[in-house]
């Protein structure tokens, strides 16, 4: 039976990182949403990363080995696991650098192992060293990015073929991801009337706190009705603590930590940022909150404007410009009716283009696509 013909498909995914972002919320969401169609999974993860209780809360298949770092006893750990059950899968699909090494490595060692895609999060450089594009040319057989700047950037500066890579935006359930009333947001968690800007990521460098807390400096000045929420955790906290003490900004802006409840937090903003200077496919926050409804400020990096139309849905601004930011934050914050105006729009391409359903549909496609052309070598 070849890859096309195969109704139900078994897919191993394979994660090293040991932190908890966007990649790890895709990885769980595409695996829920395979599930949902029928197809088997099973994901790889170390023993302390946080994916791991969260797929078991979700009901997906997941075991934990010590894959979090490019060692021998890494190695050792998953070639034993494939060597015993590699052979029940279709495909394997790896996630990060450490984990990709490790399958790819485990796998040219032993025989009849399922074909390798390798999913892109994140637009960092690869390098051109031969031991590089062995894993990418070689051991690889097909590369997923999450953005098609980024699959354009792998040809331009690595030589990648585009036939083999494929673009596919992450996904985000709309039926969860959608507006609810402001005021009953508001009402069930507490807070008052008075506007909100929010943003939502892990705390970490690359996502653009601490520039987003120097432009709030000019911008809580110019408008001390507003208030800025900043939603999630991570290692950055306690920095992040000492400079809203330090800076005397304790009235105007709350930590409120990570949020089950992603959507009521959306929806209770007026406004919404991600001063990002990282590395970035399409930010999940990014597109949810365009899902609820909200205005969006945010930077030019990786794929960005696929989630973010210009002066449409949103406003875009190059990273790291301290006075750019502060424009467009005071733009969207001095005039209700654009920001309702970019809300109802970015509402509409919401509803076209970030449902989860296309990805499964082109990350099916990419799977039966691969284990046919191997199954034809």
């Amino acid at each position: 039976m070849t890859g096309t013909d195969r109704q139900h498909l078994n897919i191993l995914h394979t994660e090293s990182s040991t932190g908890w972002g966007g990649q790890e919320i895709r990885i769980l969401t595409e695996m829920r949403g395979m599930m949902a169609r029928g197809h088997q999974v099973m994901l790889l993860a170390p023993e302390q990363a946080p994916i791991l209780p969260e797929a078991h809360k979700r009901g997906i298949p997941a075991t934990g080995l010590p894959i979090a770092k490019k060692r021998i006893p890494a190695l050792r750990a998953l070639r034993r696991w494939l060597a015993k059950h590699g052979h029940e899968f279709d495909i394997i699909n790896t996630h990060s650098s450490t984990d990709a090494w490790l399958t790819a490595l485990a796998c040219r060692s032993l025989p009849a192992m399922p074909p390798m895609v390798r999913t892109r999060h994140v637009s960092t450089q690869i390098s051109n060293r031969p031991s590089t594009r062995w894993l990418y040319k070689v051991a690889t057989s097909h590369i997923v990015t999450t953005g098609e700047v980024l699959r354009q950037r792998l040809h331009q500066y690595n030589g990648f073929d585009l036939a083999r890579m494929t673009s596919v935006r992450t996904g985000i359930d709309l039926s969860y991801f959608q507006p609810i009333q402001q005021s009953e947001a508001r009402k069930r968690l507490g807070l008052g009337e008075q506007p909100l800007l929010g943003v939502l990521s892990a705390l970490i460098d690359r996502k653009g706190h601490d520039a987003l807390l120097d432009a709030w400096q000019v911008v809580s000045q110019q408008f001390p009705e507003w208030k800025l929420i900043i939603i999630g955790d991570g290692p950055r906290r306690s920095h992040l603590e000492n400079r809203i003490q330090t800076q005397r900004l304790e009235s105007s802006v709350q930590l409120v930590g990570r949020q089950a409840d992603v959507t009521l937090w959306l929806s209770a903003l007026d406004l919404f940022t991600l001063p990002t200077w990282g590395d970035e496919g399409v930010p999940q926050s990014v597109m949810q909150a365009v899902a609820c409804g909200l205005p969006v400020v945010t930077t030019s990096v990786g794929a960005m404007a696929e989630a973010v139309l210009n002066e449409q849905t949103g406003l875009i601004v190059p990273p790291r410009v301290k006075a750019s930011l502060v424009q467009a934050l005071s733009r969207l914050m001095a005039d209700r009716e654009l920001r309702r105006k970019m809300g109802h729009a970015g509402l509409e391409y919401a509803r076209t283009h970030f449902g989860i359903e296309q990805m499964l549909d082109k990350m099916e496609h990419v799977f039966r696509q691969v284990i046919q052309e191997t199954e034809l070598r």
